[in-house]
Parts: C-alpha cells; structure tokens; sequence
C-alpha cells in the first residue's frame, strides 16, 4: 500500500470506518428503493453560477445529424450555452453581479417546478430532472446505487457516443472503431504507448482499488459498476427504440434500415481506459528527459561541459526566483530540485539517439491519407466524409498532434473575505480542456446517499462531481504538471551471454538479464459513409520494462542502453476515484482543511481551490515519487537499485511518495491565482518555461490591484478574469521592453516609425484581440496585432539564434515552442482552441532584453543573446526582424484552414468546437478562458 494513502488512515481510520459502515449500508439489492433522503440545503443562495459551452446535449439520432448537415439545425440543449458564453468578451466591461446570469447558468441545486422541462426514472430509486434553461441532468436517489445507475444513465443519454470514442481511444483501438483516417492513426500512436495495457492489467486496476483502499475503496468499484449498468441500461433502450447516437450507423456499427448491429457493452475496465485517456493528459507532469538530455549535450558542445551546462540552467529555470507564483506568501516546498552533485545521470552518446518505433507491418491506406468512398444512400450524403479528418482533428485535443507539449491548462482567482464587499471569499475558477461538440464533460447534478453536488465530469467517468460545488463549498482545478514521471536508462543485454546492440528486447533489472514484455496492437480498418480512408492495417507495438515503457535506444559511454518512461500514476489511473468520492461527500468535506485531505486522495497531478463562506484555500494533488538521493529528475537516469524510487515495487507501480506536508498548500491567503504557473518556492518546474513573464501574470497583476483596491464583488473578479482572457501576454509584458530598446534612437525608416506607432497604440489600449464591435469580426488594432503575430517569431529566432548557433537553438526550441498565440496554429496547442500564451519563449526575452537595457534580473541568462549584449545591435535585429514582419502580408501571416480563409485575422484567432460526433457549431470569439466555468461566493455555511 503506498505510504502516502497509510498516512492518512493511520489520521482518519475511524471516520473512514464509520462513513464506510454508512455508505455499504445505502447499496441496496437493485430494484429496491429507500426512504426519501432529507432535503438538502442550499447554502449558496442563488450565488452560485456555471457555464460549458456549446451545450448540455451531446447525443444526435441520425435524422438530427442529417438536419444539422442539410438546414444547420440543432438538437435542443446541444448549443444554448454558447451565445453566452461568447457574450462576456463584449459584455464583461459593464458586468455587474446582478448581470452574471446574462452569461453563465444558474448553478443552485434543484429545479423549481415552474422549470421542470422533463423527469425520467430509469428506475424506481432514482429521478432525472432536466430544466427548461439548459437540459442539464439532476439526478436524485434514495439509493446509491440507484444514484449512481441515474448518472451512468444520464451520462448514456448526453455522451454516449463520445465514451464510446474514449474507451477505444483509450485502448489504442480508435482506428478499428471509427475508421482509418490519418488523424485517427496519429490519435492512436499518440495515447495508447503512454498508457499501454493487457486486459488483465485494467482488472486488476479494478481489483487493487477494491481491496487496497478499504470501505471507501468497496464503494467505489460499487458505485463504479452502478454507473455501468446505467449506461448500458440506456444504451439498450436507445438500439431497441432507434434514438441511438447516429454516428453508430454513419460509421456501419448499425444498419439504419434493419437495426441489425450492435452497441458494445461498457465495462469496469472502460472506466480505467477512459481514465487514463483523461488523468494522463490533464493530470500528468514531468518526462521529456530524454529531449532535455540533447539540449543539454548540444551546449556542452558549444560551449564546453562547464559553460554549456550553466547556460543550459539557465534556460532551464527550475527554480526562476521572477517566477509568478500561486502560494506567495514566501512559504517554501522544496522537491525535485537540482542537486549539488548529480549521481546516476545518464546523458547519451552524441547522435545515437533513435526512438522506439512503433508502427510495424503497414497495409493499405496506413501511414497515408488515401480515400475511397463507399457509395453511400441517397439519405445519407449530406453526412458522407463527416470523419475524413478524423473523429477529433490533429492537434484538437489536449497533447496530441504533430510536435505537441501535452499542455496543462485551466485558471482560478479567488479571493479571501477580508478584501471582499461580503467579507465572503469569491472564486472564479474552471478548467480548459479544449472545445469540443459535445464537449469532453458534461454537467450534472448528483444528490443521494453520501453524494451532494453540482458540476462537471468527464463523460465515462462521471460517477462523482469532479470539479464543481456542494452544499456550502465549491471547488476547482488546474493542471499542476510537477514531476511525477522519469526517464531511466536500462542497460541492455542478451540472455545468453552474447554482446547485446541497440536493438537487444532483453535488459538488466536488479542484476538479472530480463525480458522486455511486448504489448501489441493491431488494428484494421475498411472505409464507410463517415470515413472514406481507404482500406488497411498496422500493429502497435511497445515494450515494457520494471523501469517504464521503452521510449528510446542510445548508448551511453558506448555501451547500448534502452530509455524507459516511467509515470508514478502508471497502473493506477482509476486509485483518484477516492479523492472525488471524498470531495462528493458532505460528510467528509466540511472546511478548508477537510478539502485539502480529501484532494490528497487524488494522485494526478493537480492544483487544488476550494471556497466555502469563510476560507478560500488551495492543495497541490500528485503522486510525487521519494527518489534517491542526489538523483537529478531532469535528465535520464541510470536504471540501477541505488537510483530507483525509494521503495520501489514495479509489480504494481507503487513507491514512497511525499507526504501531504511537502505538497505546496495554502489556506487564508489574501487571494490566489492560477493559469499553470508555479505553485510555490523551491517547488521545481518539471519543464521549461516557468520564468520571468508567464501567462499567470497576466491574472496575478489584476488580482492583487483588486485585491488592493478592496471590496471586491462576483462581478469585479470575473471582469479581471474575462479581461486577461482577451489580452495578448506579449503585448502586455513584452511590448514595452521592446519599444524600450527600439526607442533608444530615433526610428528614421518611415514604414517602421509607422508600425512602431500601431505597436503603441495597440499597447495603450491593454494589448486586447477584440473586435471593434459585437459581430464585426475585426479586431480594434487589427493591424497591430498582425505585426505582432508575425514579428514574434522573427524576432525571438533573430534575438537568440545568431548567439546560440543552429545546433543549441534547435535543441531548445525543441524543448520550448517559441510562440504559443491564438493564431499559432503551429504551436503545441494547435489551431482553434483558445488556450494560449502558456508555452513559448517569454521569460527568456524579457531577461534578455533586461539584461540589454542594464535592468536589473534575478535568475539572469549566463549570457546576454540579443546582439551580443550590446544595446545598438540588439535594436538593429530587433528592427530588421520587424521591417521583414511588417512586410508580410496578412494572408502568410493567417493562412487559412478548413474553417478560416487566408488573411482572416479575427477567424484563424476563433474558438471553433471541434465536432465530436455529427452536430457542428459556429466559431466563436477567442478567449483565453476556462471551459468549464464557475463564479461562486457562498453567504453561509453549516
């Protein structure tokens, strides 16, 4: 059992038992029924809102995918939250509290009789109440497990097609499922070698939540197979009824016209797949070692081992004291720093690098995007080709596409009472998760035995509330990304004494010459009316080791070695079911320490925010491994017993890990902001990019003049929130900088003097992308923000390249995407989908350019980049890049999509919700905002 989960019982053993007593007792035989539960209160007192585009209702019979596709009809409730949401970016500067449900839902529990739209009882222990505003599913039991029977059934009816998408995902089977489609065949090779299982190995996933976490655990797989049957008792009322999601026939799963075909049953062990879709993309952190090592060796090249390392450092940043910060208080929380003297490190031999390859025996249409359409029905081409690009387009979702960061996302403001007008603190807070239709979580309401509360869930896993509000608190999260995953280097080796290569499949563990276990894929497709890729096949195959999943081949110091990747939440993708259920529970959580326990149940790597009527409060989340002393988590290690995870056991992925006092918390603080930044002092970044300018600025300086300001209202806070939302991070914090050096002289070139004049202005106004008017679709200084989005890059590469040399700023930028705005399609965010400005190369201009103007910088760059360091010549590159800027037209700076025009500014910038099924949206206004979003402040409490 890990240490961090005997921790907590050894505090809490008691309440545990008795709450589990409790809830074991409230899982009756199906079918029967139990006294109505006792009326819950609302502490939040119409105080509480919500809002997740584009609308509750992600399910569409075939007629109604055909409707969309004809006449751009919509199904109800699957777009009614989308004007809304888009409405803030015009109407959030004269936003008062009275206002905010002009553009967010009302989120109080229940639906008053007046707003009843219908009530379904999949059984007689449960009730589906959906309102008339938003169709959103209230489910009510009086049994848990009819409770949890009503959400899996609510979930078939919202989402049923998109779990199906996931749980293939998931096992690596999307191509099979939905069709062969070249961004399927990416999806695929992207998500099932991070997550890589046997069957057996989802069971028993199942198996060691049952038995390794005691009554709460017992509840879980109970309420867990409750949510199943739930599901699959829609999903066969829906084959037998004909209202089944349509894409089933569009993709030949089901025949329109016999109904002959079949919905595969779900199981437990989908619930683990789609979890380890969903856990390893928003909750995981740390990895890359293996990229961080080239970069590494390519400035110990350039400049020698000693200077090559201390300027890697520097760009590195684990530890930038410029950093914004979430706990800010000076509190410190040392872990995964770099040690004095690093043992075990294992860079590799320059050039022998080569990844693992993956796709084996190729036929047909794979690796290409070659189509051969069926001749589909008259009635049924209006749909034909709906999944040409793939069920979710390249670089839509969260970590995927070509050159993609798996990104961490989401923000929060909150603010303590003593600086607001109720003396009752106030968050806004939410996640991003991309855009989607449906979209990747639904919102619901849960109220039953030992379950109270309103919110969001991932759709396959919505058994719990996962971010959302109770009866007195709400919380939220956003990703954290901290180190739980390492690279080791396994030294190869051959089973009969043999001089082992590269290519060896056996490796040294503990001593003994093993082998590696091979997982495989293979997967086939043929084309249909969704997807006219044209017939073919391929094997998936990965290796796997004690030390992790093979990533790499290279030697080191000449001898072969194989990396391995290894994440602590490997093998137990499904254990933060604990944490949710607790979060659930208004038993369990009654204050801000209370939550805090609760989300230390949850070993994705999260950060935590919690208000209630008194305290606003915030927890880091993660399973965050012991390592060896002297061990240094950046780079590759070499896989030995004196450098593993102390107590390391590979049979079930289990270690020591830290205990709940050395996670950064917080709890009273005058505010806190989150957008992904670093959370505290001596927390170290597990990657590049947590340095002097950061997207969190742009929340940090708003809030704390707030803040300063006083009285702070629901509605002041969501205008700081919706304001960052639209402002470009480069124009507010880098601009001036820039323009400091370029007006150092006189800009006699006219053209130039001229778009340094648009710069100005732009920057004046705040630096915003927004329209001159609600529906223009043209930005106020549209020519303004063009140079700049053309600039950026130009500048960035003429500032460091010509110092650092094509080798070393190559391999940084392959670390660290130099840009990350709404219109780089080209970034690890891809193109459309509203997260921006979290990765790029900020941080290191404005140091660079502080260092120039002989500003003062701590954590500064071992040397100075921008023409040398010399100020004249920093400002002639500077120039040069914006003259070749400001001469490139807008139809190369946006140059068009599927869904945009060249040279449309306003359209390539958009929010476009990727369809995920057969219903598509309208593109909306960008903004640099959550998807799911609560505004709440509670006036009482318990």
């Amino acid at each position: 059992m890990p240490p961090r989960t005997v921790t907590f019982r050894a505090a809490t053993a008691a309440a545990v038992i008795a709450l589990g007593a409790t809830l074991l007792a409230a899982s009756p035989q199906a079918g029967a029924a139990a006294a109505e539960p006792a009326p819950v209160t609302d502490y939040c007192q119409g105080q509480c809102d919500d809002i997740l585009p584009p609308g509750e209702n992600g399910n569409a019979t075939l007629v109604e995918i055909l409707g969309n596709k004809a006449f751009g009809t919509h199904p109800a409730h699957s777009d009614d939250q989308l004007d809304r949401y888009n409405g803030l970016v015009a109407g959030h500067t004269g936003l008062t509290d009275q206002k905010l449900t002009e553009f967010f839902n009302d989120a109080s529990f229940g639906v008053p009789k007046d707003q009843v739209e219908s009530v379904t009882s999949p059984r007689d222990d449960v009730t589906i109440t959906r309102d008339k505003a938003s169709g959103v599913p209230h489910i009510k039991g009086t049994t848990r497990y009819g409770t949890e029977f009503g959400a899996g059934f609510a979930a078939g009816q919202d989402r049923l097609w998109l779990m199906d998408l996931f749980r293939h995902i998931g096992r690596g089977e999307l191509t099979s499922f939905a069709g062969g489609a070249l961004a399927n065949q990416g999806l695929e090779q992207q998500f099932w070698p991070q997550a890589p299982y046997t069957e057996a190995d989802l069971e028993a996933q199942v198996e060691y939540i049952r038995t390794h976490e005691g009554a709460r655990g017992e509840q879980a797989m109970a309420d867990a197979q409750a949510y199943v049957d739930g599901i699959n008792a829609y999903r066969d009322k829906s084959k037998n009824g004909r209202y089944f999601p349509g894409e089933y026939v569009l993709t030949g799963k089901i025949d329109a016209i016999t109904n002959v075909g079949e919905i595969q049953p779900f199981k437990l062990t989908d619930l683990i797949s789609i979890a380890s879709v969903v856990g390893g993309q928003f909750g995981g952190g740390g990895g890359g070692e293996v990229t961080a090592a080239l970069s590494l060796l390519a400035a110990q090249q350039k400049y020698g081992v000693a200077e090559g390392t201390r300027v890697w450092e520097s760009f590195r940043q684990r530890e930038d004291p410029e950093a914004v910060l979430t706990v800010h208080d000076g509190t410190s929380f040392p872990y995964a720093g770099k040690p004095d003297k690093a043992r075990g490190t294992a860079l590799p031999d320059s050039g022998s690098v080569t990844a693992e390859p993956l796709i084996h025996d190729r036929t047909g249409s794979a690796g290409t995007d070659r189509k051969t359409p069926v001749k589909a029905p008259a009635a049924l081409k209006k749909a034909q080709g709906i999944y040409d690009d793939g069920v979710i387009p390249e670089g839509s979702l969260p970590g995927s596409g070509s050159g993609a960061q798996r990104r961490g996302m989401s923000n929060a403001l909150l603010v303590s009472g003593e600086h607001t007008a109720s003396g009752n603190p106030i968050a806004v807070f939410g996640p991003q998760t991309g855009y989607f239709a449906p979209q990747l979580m639904m919102l619901q309401e849960l109220q039953g035995p030992g379950i109270s509360a309103r919110g969001v869930s991932f759709a396959g896993v919505g058994m719990y509330i996962q971010m959302g509000r109770g009866q007195d608190y709400a919380w939220s999260a956003t990703s954290a990304a901290q180190d739980i995953t390492d690279t080791y280097a396994v030294d190869l080796c051959e089973p009969d004494g043999s001089t082992p290569t590269k290519d060896s499949t056996h490796y040294l563990y503990r001593g003994t010459c093993t082998a590696m276990e091979t997982l495989e894929r293979t997967n086939s497709w043929t084309p249909t009316v969704a997807d006219s890729t044209a017939k073919g096949s391929y094997r998936m195959q990965v290796r796997r080791t004690n030390y992790g999943i093979v990533t790499h081949r290279a030697t080191v110091g000449g001898k072969p070695v194989a990396y391995t990747s290894l994440r602590s939440t490997y093998r137990h993708e499904a254990d933060s079911i604990i944490g949710f259920q607790m979060l659930n529970d208004p038993s369990c959580v009654t204050d801000a320490v209370s939550f805090q326990q609760a989300a230390s149940h949850i070993d994705y790597a999260f950060n935590w925010f919690y208000a209630d009527s008194r305290t606003a409060a915030f927890y880091n989340s993660g399973m965050n491994p012991v390592r060896a002393a002297d061990v240094d988590p950046a780079l590759p290690v070499r896989a030995e017993r004196a450098y593993e995870w102390q107590g390391y056991d590979p049979a079930a992925n289990t270690a020591a890990y830290t205990p709940f006092a050395e996670h950064p918390h917080s709890s009273g603080q005058d505010y806190y902001i989150s957008w992904n930044n670093k959370q505290a002092k001596g927390y170290a970044a597990a990657g590049f990019g947590l340095s002097a300018v950061h997207r969190g600025d742009l929340l940090d300086q708003r809030v704390s003049k707030l803040v300063e300001q006083g009285g702070v209202t629901r509605a002041s806070l969501t205008r700081a929130m919706a304001e960052a939302a639209v402002t470009d991070l480069r124009g507010e914090q880098l601009l001036p900088e820039l323009l400091k050096v370029i007006r150092s002289q006189p800009v006699t070139d006219p053209e130039l003097n001229a778009a340094v004049q648009q710069l100005e202005s732009w920057r004046a106004a705040g630096s915003q992308r927004r329209e001159s008017s609600p529906g223009s679709h043209a930005y106020t200084h549209a020519d303004a923000v063009r140079i700049m989005d053309a600039w950026w890059p130009k500048l960035v590469e003429a500032e460091f390249r010509p110092g650092l040399g094509d080798d070393l700023y190559g391999a940084l930028t392959a670390g660290l995407a130099t840009d990350e705005s709404p219109a780089a399609s080209h970034g690890p965010s891809g193109a459309h989908s509203g997260s921006a400005f979290q990765y790029g190369w900020w941080g290191f201009v404005d140091k660079d350019l502080r260092q120039v103007l002989g500003r003062p910088v701590k954590g500064p760059l071992a040397r100075t980049y921008c023409g040398g360091g010399d100020a004249s010549a920093c400002r002639d590159a500077l120039l040069a890049s914006l003259k070749q800027a400001v001469a490139e037209p807008a139809t190369a700076v946006y140059p068009g999509d599927d869904d945009c025009k060249a040279g449309e500014q306003w359209c390539t910038d958009s929010i476009v919700h990727r369809p995920l099924g057969g219903i598509a949206q309208k593109a909306i206004h960008w903004q640099n905002r959550p998807t799911y979003q609560q505004v709440v402040e509670f006036p009482a409490h318990r």
